[in-house]
Order: structure tokens, then C-alpha cells, then sequence
């Protein structure tokens, strides 16, 4: 997972797919690719909608899995040193994933940078997620891969609250996260039209005035 463009694929992924299963060190791995947040043709809402569908939806494999005991040994979530300075989208992203996964299971989550060759260096700290350093190399991937195959299978927050509760996505913390934001966003953008008025009553006022003063 992480913000479209964080290098999770060589292309643009535009739905939640699984690969083909592999053997690493004896254990067979099934990796799954989801599309980015802030995609410029999507909202993150549809987004997460699509991985909560992915999720939970029985048809669907990763759901089926769930139904019959089998949890994720790992997340990761890409993002790119040079934006490690996060912003405000970054923020929303990183925050409406945390409440995707649950506070219990960011034990096995890394938190994957990647795109080192854009920047000199990056002081990171994180307490929850273990922080790996991705060479776009098969050989720093498969290091990766290692580190989350030998966690403890944990299911994710979003998954108990779609599957066992029967919760809607909007009740959801991750998406009751994203509606926050997008409130947030509206209040801010009020904010902003509310001062432009004022401006502009104000410019048009002075300008009434000085026209005025040149009778």
C-alpha cells in the first residue's frame, strides 16, 4: 500500500490484485498489490473502497482466506524518502492506513522507502512499524519479504469490523478517518472562501472610497 507513485509497482495498478504465489525460503508467498491513495482519476474513497471490498467480500480470495483462519503476515507501505517530510496528504494516507490495519497489528507493518537516488539522507523515526530501506533490487525485496514472512499472521482492524462486525465502509475507522479529512478539507476550503469575500468587499470598499475622494 502507500500514495500513487511511491514505486509499490513498476506500473500503475488500478485494482486490488493478487500475484501469482512463490517459494521464498520454503514458504510460499502470496503478495497483494492495491492501487495508490491520491490518484488523480480516483478518490481515496473509492480506493478504499476497493480494498475493503478485496478484503472482505468472500468471493473474493484474500476474504476467503480470512473466513477459513488465514491472516497476513505482513503489510507494507511504500513511500518515497523524498517525500518524507510528510504532508498534509501523506499525513491522510499514512493516518487512514493505520486505521485500515489497527493498532495491534503495526507490529507487521514496514514502512518501505524507496527512490533513495533523489535525496542525500532522511532522518526517520517510527515507533510502530519497523522501518526498511528498499534498493530496487530483487535481493533488497526478497530481505524485505523475509523480515514479514517470520511475523506472527495477524488479521487487519478493517477486515474485523467489515467481516465479523458487518460494519458499513463508512463505519470503519479507516473510513470514519477519511471522513474527517474530507470535513476537515471542506471547513478549511469555507475558511478560505469566506476570506477571499471579505477581501474582496473590502478592495471594492477602499476602491468606492478613492473615487470618491477624487470628486
Amino acid at each position: 500500500m502507500g500514495a500513487t507513485g511511491s514505486g509499490k509497482t513498476t506500473s500503475c495498478t488500478s485494482v486490488v490484485q493478487a500475484a501469482a504465489p512463490f517459494e521464498l525460503d520454503g514458504r510460499r508467498v502470496l503478495l497483494i498489490d492495491t492501487p495508490g491513495f491520491d490518484d488523480t482519476s480516483r478518490s481515496d474513497t473509492d480506493i478504499l473502497k476497493m480494498i475493503a471490498h478485496f478484503l472482505s467480500t468472500t468471493q473474493v480470495i484474500a476474504a476467503r482466506f480470512y473466513k477459513n483462519g488465514i491472516r497476513l503476515s505482513g503489510v507494507i507501505y511504500m513511500h518515497r524518502i523524498s517525500d518524507f517530510r510528510m504532508g498534509g496528504v501523506s499525513r491522510r494516507n499514512f493516518g487512514m492506513f493505520r486505521q485500515l490495519c489497527g493498532e495491534s497489528s503495526l507490529k507487521n507493518v514496514v514502512l518501505v522507502t524507496n527512490m533513495w537516488s533523489e535525496v542525500s539522507a532522511a532522518p526517520v523515526l517510527d515507533r510502530h512499524a519497523r522501518l526498511l530501506r528498499h534498493q530496487n533490487t530483487l535481493e533488497s525485496a526478497q530481505s524485505i519479504m523475509r523480515y514479514l514472512i517470520g511475523n506472527r499472521p495477524m488479521a487487519l482492524q478493517i477486515q474485523h469490523e467489515l467481516v465479523d462486525q458487518n460494519m458499513d465502509i463508512s463505519q470503519t475507522g479507516a473510513g470514519a478517518e477519511l471522513n474527517r479529512e474530507l470535513m476537515r478539507q471542506i471547513r478549511k476550503h469555507q475558511q478560505e472562501l469566506l476570506d477571499l469575500r471579505i477581501e474582496i468587499k473590502s478592495a471594492i470598499k477602499n476602491i468606492i472610497q478613492r473615487q470618491m475622494n477624487d470628486l
